[in-house]
């Protein structure tokens, strides 16, 4: 099983690796420049930048921005994270599912903060959004509310338009995308 011969093993070298019948198929790369594979100690990869994350769009307590979502989330706050669900999941859970689902949550415990924030970290990862003012689940423990218009607010600024939901944004892109080339009809009529 094993050869008793160190000779008979290939060094590394700084040759180009061999490709083909006649190149060995051990997985391991005979040529390699990163740290792990080199001869060189001192050999380091180069640093790899984070990205930096964005801003919201809006602040946490700008909810009277849209006086009509922030009427419809306090009295009933299913239906907009319901809608922010939709597009955060794009698709894949509906409107009313979601918001029926945290309508559930919040008459069992009391508390449906628990389930929405993970839709908050959801949202912040797809559009690299910092973590602000603090922490998902703080901010929807304590301004539940806020956190819900606040996300609400974030889609529509991406162009979201929330009352139609995850599918009827696709539907309209696609539309939107089929019809630009086409030239602009000119009606014909009554002119001065």
């Amino acid at each position: 099983m094993y050869s008793t011969n160190p000779n008979s093993y290939e060094k590394y070298t700084d040759a180009p690796p061999q490709y083909g019948p006649s190149a060995a198929t051990t997985g391991i790369p005979v040529n390699s420049s990163s740290q792990y594979y080199s001869e060189n100690p001192r050999q380091t990869a180069l640093p790899v930048k984070a990205k930096t994350r964005d801003p919201w769009s809006t602040g946490l307590c700008d909810c009277f921005s849209d006086c009509r979502n922030c009427c419809i989330t306090w009295w009933c706050p299913c239906i907009t994270f319901g809608q922010v669900a939709e597009i955060v999941d794009k698709g894949s859970t509906s409107c009313g599912a979601s918001g029926a689902l945290y309508a559930l949550i919040a008459l069992v415990t009391g508390c449906p903060c628990f389930y929405s924030c993970f839709y908050r970290t959801k949202l912040r990862q797809q559009y690299m959004l910092k973590e602000k003012p603090c922490g998902d689940c703080l901010v929807h423990c304590c301004c539940g509310y806020c956190a819900l218009c606040q996300e609400y607010r974030e889609l529509q600024n991406r162009g979201f338009d929330m009352a139609i939901g995850w599918h009827g944004n696709v539907e309209q892109r696609n539309r939107g995308v089929a019809m630009a080339p086409a030239a602009p009809k000119v009606e014909e009529g009554m002119t001065r």
